[in-house]
């Protein structure tokens, strides 16, 4: 990295660079500077708006320190959080690990996971309506029964689908994923 032009610099980038030197970087980006100057400058400037607001909440003239203490505690406690104590994680741990593992599948090359807890699973189902082969004739008390206003159709096999099946009760069907089509 170049030292020339250095004494250009503004102030606060000489202190950036200053403190990247006190940290044993030596070689960056010129860029850099000037990233970590925009962050320094958008950190001062929201916690100072966050300071004036408490300020104005609490009724007071100007900016005291304990308005800038209350803005940086509530920026630290926002943006860092706090992992869990320990006991914590270790009772999560235990209730997960009570939880066993599923049967493998029993055969040849790698064991593989039953195939309701694998990513290769069909991944959707279609609703298909039942067809009936074997069913009695209508009588004229079941169609008054089924529908007052019956829709015109120009397949009878249609409309008798429709009258035959039981409300929400729909034919699940799965497609497998795993084959791949020609190209």
């Amino acid at each position: 990295m170049a030292e020339g032009g250095e004494e250009d610099l503004p102030r606060d980038a000489k202190i950036v660079k200053t403190l990247l030197k006190s940290m044993g970087v030596d070689d960056y980006e010129p860029r850099v500077v000037h990233q970590f100057l925009e962050l320094w400058y958008r950190y001062v400037v929201d916690v100072l708006t966050d300071a004036q607001v408490y300020s104005e909440h609490a009724g007071k003239a100007s900016i005291d320190s304990d308005d800038i203490k209350l803005a940086i505690q509530s920026k630290v406690n926002f943006s860092f959080s706090q992992p869990p104590p320990r006991e914590v994680l270790l009772e999560l741990a235990r209730n997960r690990n009570k939880i066993p593992l599923p049967k493998s599948i029993a055969g040849s090359g790698v064991p593989l996971p039953p195939e309701q807890d694998t990513l290769i699973n069909p991944n959707y189902q279609l609703a298909i309506a039942k067809k009936q082969t074997n069913q009695p004739e209508e009588t004229e008390e079941d169609e008054e029964s089924a529908d007052p206003n019956p829709a015109p159709s120009k397949n009878p096999t249609l409309s008798h689908e429709k009258t035959d099946l039981p409300q929400g009760t729909p034919q699940r069907v799965s497609f497998p994923l795993g084959a791949k089509r020609p190209r």
